[in-house]
């Protein structure tokens, strides 16, 4: 069994940076607290985004096929499902075709979540459940949905005359018995696994040495839900892996992913208006 998320159906028009464009999906990481897009920086072949501590956030993922698609979802190296130091095979969320959905938190029950904010990586879910070595980096593994093939036509072996004594129509592959069938299909999609642990109260002393690194919090329960469906998938392995890490501005500029000197836009000769303004007093 999979989560289906009730989602809202939207076009596809992700032209900004704001997008992590991915072949099956999109990724957007939103920021709760001011309703923005973060934007996002590319440096040495990775994606970054800034985060504000105190901040929440949500991943909004969407479905860029006319198919159904398995997403794993994963931040800080914890699957935002079960609680689980993620994997590819665990359990996610089933988008249907075209379908975008903003993911807003830990999922604690069908109905409920414990929202992500921004946070020092001591407070974070992951360094509180003594995991904090993947702290900042937010992982979508998509699968695309296993399907029946098609039968092929079966035509029979050529006779010299239609009516001759003994002769047999030919015996096509789909005849096989269910078990040798079933040894052909691709690997089963598990099931839902039981819920985490509680967390712990006290932080990891490996953590404390981290303070200026930016991780994600196990933050106030929210409403949102879900609903539970089946879905096989095309393969084990994801068909689609998309990847965003986060950290602190001033982390981000230090490190020189970000540059400390802000681009000017070009200039553009028409920006807007119709008529000459007065100037200001």
């Amino acid at each position: 069994m999979k989560i289906a998320a009730r989602a809202t159906v939207v076009a596809l028009l992700f032209a900004s940076t704001s997008a992590f464009a991915g072949t099956l999906a999109d990724i957007h990481i939103l920021n709760r607290s001011t309703g923005q897009r973060l934007p996002l920086h590319y440096h040495a072949g990775k994606t970054y985004v800034a985060g504000n501590p105190g901040d929440r956030y949500a991943v909004q993922v969407v479905n860029r096929t006319g198919a159904r698609i398995l997403t794993v979802i994963s931040v800080d190296g914890v699957n935002v499902i079960s609680g689980e130091t993620a994997s590819h095979e665990q359990t996610g969320y089933v988008f249907s075709p075209w379908e975008s959905y903003e993911i807003t938190g830990w999922r604690k029950s069908e109905n409920e979540v414990a929202a992500f904010y921004f946070t020092s990586l001591p407070d974070s879910y992951a360094a509180r459940t003594d995991r904090p070595q993947n702290v900042g980096v937010i992982g979508v593994a998509v699968f695309r949905e296993w399907k029946p093939p098609r039968r092929r036509p079966v035509m029979p072996a050529p006779r010299p005359f239609q009516n001759e004594p003994g002769a047999r129509a030919p015996m096509s592959k789909e005849n096989r018995s269910d078990s040798a069938a079933e040894s052909s299909l691709p690997f089963p999609a598990p099931s839902l696994s039981s819920p985490p642990a509680r967390e712990r109260e006290s932080i990891p002393p490996a953590a404390r040495r981290l303070h200026d690194k930016l991780g994600t919090g196990h933050g106030e329960r929210e409403r949102s839900e879900v609903t539970y469906t089946d879905f096989r998938r095309a393969s084990r392995q994801p068909n689609e892996i998309l990847t965003i890490h986060y950290d602190r501005y001033e982390n981000l500029v230090a490190r020189g992913i970000i540059s400390a000197t802000p681009r000017l836009a070009e200039p553009h000769p028409f920006p807007s208006g119709r008529f000459v303004p007065d100037p200001r007093s």
